[in-house]
């Protein structure tokens, strides 16, 4: 279990949990009798899985601004955090910053493309798998920001990627590449 701090301050001077007992990069591995794959998430991303709960719970009090401030401290140590990166996007959008929320939805879509890439993974990487759906979300939170932003050759690159990794398209990204035929 993660450490709590108090209150969710942290006293000055604090640093992030260390994430020295593992690497702090996302990785990909196939499952088993399967041609498809998880994403095995750093150990300092689990490691914080207790304190992201803690900042949804800011985000549902309308605590936004303190849930961005601990997010950013969540980051510390821990880039490749895709859970955290994902919710900064959707406070972005929250205030309407398209631009920021773009960024944020991009990193962590880069984070997981390139696992995939360095996993050479030719297979499925499906939203169904729990691991796998802090990334999906991502991508279609940077979908809408590239749909918003007018920037379809993107747009369509992200859904591409998106419908390769889960081609039953769960969260119905397919329908923005329609949206902008008609």
């Amino acid at each position: 279990m993660a450490k709590r701090r108090p209150d969710s301050g942290k006293p000055s001077g604090s640093k992030p949990p260390s994430a020295s007992r593992s690497p702090t990069q996302l990785r990909l591995r196939k499952v088993a009798g399967e041609d498809v794959w998880e994403f095995l998430h750093p150990r300092c991303a689990l490691d914080r899985a207790e304190d992201l709960e803690e900042v949804r719970k800011m985000i549902e009090a309308e605590e936004a601004e303190i849930a961005t401030d601990e997010l950013r401290w969540l980051l510390g140590g821990c880039t490749d955090f895709i859970d955290a990166h994902k919710a900064l996007g959707e406070l972005a959008l929250l205030e309407n910053d398209i631009p920021l929320a773009r960024g944020h939805f991009g990193y962590a879509v880069q984070i997981g493309k390139k696992a995939i890439d360095g996993a050479k993974c030719k297979g499925q990487v499906p939203y169904r798998i729990e691991t796998n759906t802090a990334f999906h979300e991502a991508g279609k939170g940077l979908a809408y920001c590239l749909k918003e932003m007018g920037k379809h050759n993107m747009l369509r690159d992200v859904v591409n990627l998106l419908l390769r990794c889960d081609p039953s398209d769960p969260l119905g990204v397919r329908s923005m590449l329609e949206e902008r035929k008609s």
